[in-house]
């Protein structure tokens, strides 16, 4: 009798009570591209799709021993990380991960949420930079997050260009620079990978509230095409066009009173089996 395993995804991210972002977006957003979800809780924030309201720290002691004890068992076929908002919390999963070197690394670098609020410290930063980009296989920041990892204003296409390329410098592997917050009808996000120049990807602008949680989704669903043996370049494609679907079939919805949750069950996929060797 054949054997199989699920092509397997870590989610390392923060809690959302609400269901629309963090380690339930990453949860959610894995099952439906047909991928297994395992999942390290690194912080428990209290938001809702109005806003965080404060953020209760999980112990570093405990966040390594997730790790440690989920890698032990479940080695992942890809990793997302994404709330990391403590210096000694980027020091534990640099750790641990340097020990994986073939597993790829999507890192969304959660510094503001959707409201506006300021998720990170500059000294997190930091350590970000040194130790936990040139981990990273690609990093997505959005327009925001980009302005304070390169250090410049990011408004503009142009402003996307050079932050992007400023970014890549820091030792990652790829960039790809989300243009959601642009405010023109077509959007356009940006990906610094191994090519001269950068490769564009463009979207209609959807007119909704409801984006609460899609860079996470974005970024697991990158974790996922990757885990299910697609190049990076195939994997930011496909995973963007995701995104753009889980918005637009989300869009008429409304839940909760803020900026609502992505339909990120518009196209479930059923769990993939990979023949075991």
């Amino acid at each position: 009798m054949k054997k199989y395993t699920y092509p397997s995804v870590l989610s390392i991210a923060g809690f959302d009570g609400s269901g629309g972002a963090g380690i339930q977006a990453d949860i959610k957003t894995i099952s439906a591209l047909g991928c297994y979800a395992t999942s390290v809780l690194t912080a428990l924030p209290v938001q809702n799709t109005r806003g965080v309201k404060t953020i209760f720290p999980i112990p570093v002691e405990a966040v390594a021993e997730q790790l440690e004890n989920l890698m032990e068992d479940i080695v992942p076929d890809a990793i997302k990380i994404g709330m990391v908002h403590t210096p000694q919390l980027v020091e534990v999963l640099v750790k641990q991960l340097r020990n994986y070197p073939d597993i790829p690394v999507v890192f969304d670098p959660v510094m503001v949420a959707t409201s506006g609020h300021r998720l990170i410290e500059e000294e997190t930063i930091a350590v970000i930079v040194k130790k936990l980009l040139p981990l990273a296989d690609i990093i997505t920041p959005n327009m925001d997050e980009a302005a304070i990892l390169a250090k410049i204003k990011v408004e503009s296409l142009e402003d996307m260009t050079q932050a992007g390329a400023s970014i890549k410098k820091l030792g990652c592997k790829a960039v790809l620079l989300k243009g959601g917050h642009q405010k023109t009808k077509v959007i356009t996000s940006l990906l610094f990978d191994e090519s001269t120049t950068p490769r564009t990807f463009e979207f209609e602008k959807i007119k909704t509230n409801n984006t609460h949680g899609s860079g996470c989704t974005l970024s697991s669903a990158i974790a996922s095409f990757l885990a299910l043996g697609n190049s990076l370049y195939e994997a930011v494609d496909l995973a963007q066009e995701y995104v753009y679907q889980a918005i637009k079939q989300g869009a008429d919805t409304q839940t909760g009173k803020g900026n609502g949750p992505l339909n990120h069950f518009f196209n479930p996929q059923k769990l993939n089996k990979n023949e075991l060797v």
